[in-house]
């Protein structure tokens, strides 16, 4: 059996990309053994720990894809499906702006204003065409298009809404769960 024994021995640290850090062992010299020999270099190598790397989890970005024509929006990270919701879309003459929009508003138990009378439904009323969450992604200033629930299941699959994204409670509250502020929302035919 062999008795090693390291000298001089430093330990560096490296911090590299994306917060990965190295530690090491550097100039090591040969281990001596009991009796003043040197091991050889493959001694070295079994002698001198491993190389331990602690990396940083980087995850992709979510985003939306909305496609009008299906009635769909699909849920990815990076370009990975991880879930497809069927959907309401606008009716005619109040059709979904397509484009490349980002999600600016969250709100849970939003208050709903009709676009045509101003008549208000608080948020948390059954009766509110929002249902229980809102992700706000295209404003002209005054009016906003989001994704948000419905007391109205049925409608789910058509062409139906102001031009927002009408969605089951259940998919809605899911997906509110998910996305943050800032998730890139696409809308295409």
């Amino acid at each position: 059996m062999l008795k090693l024994a390291v000298r001089q021995a430093k330990l560096l640290v490296a911090v590299l990309p994306l917060g990965a850090c190295v530690a090491f062992l550097s100039e090591l010299s040969p281990p001596v053994l009991t009796g003043g020999l040197t091991a050889p270099r493959s001694a070295v190598a079994q002698a001198a720990p491993k190389l331990q790397t602690a990396t940083k989890s980087v995850s992709l970005p979510l985003r939306l894809e909305i496609q009008l024509s299906q009635r769909r929006v699909t849920l990815y990270q990076g370009n990975t499906t991880l879930k497809s919701y069927p959907i309401a879309v606008g009716r005619p003459g109040w059709e979904t702006p397509k484009g490349t929009y980002k999600v600016q508003q969250r709100i849970q138990n939003p208050a709903w204003i009709h676009p045509m009378t101003g008549e208000k439904v608080k948020g948390g009323d059954p009766e509110n065409p929002l249902g229980n969450y809102w992700l706000g992604f295209w404003t002209d200033g005054r009016n906003w298009i989001g994704f948000h629930g419905t007391p109205t299941p049925k409608s789910v699959g058509t062409a139906a809404s102001h031009g927002c994204i009408r969605m089951y409670n259940q998919d809605i509250s899911e997906l509110f769960a998910k996305i943050p502020l800032g998730t890139e929302v696409t809308v295409r035919d």
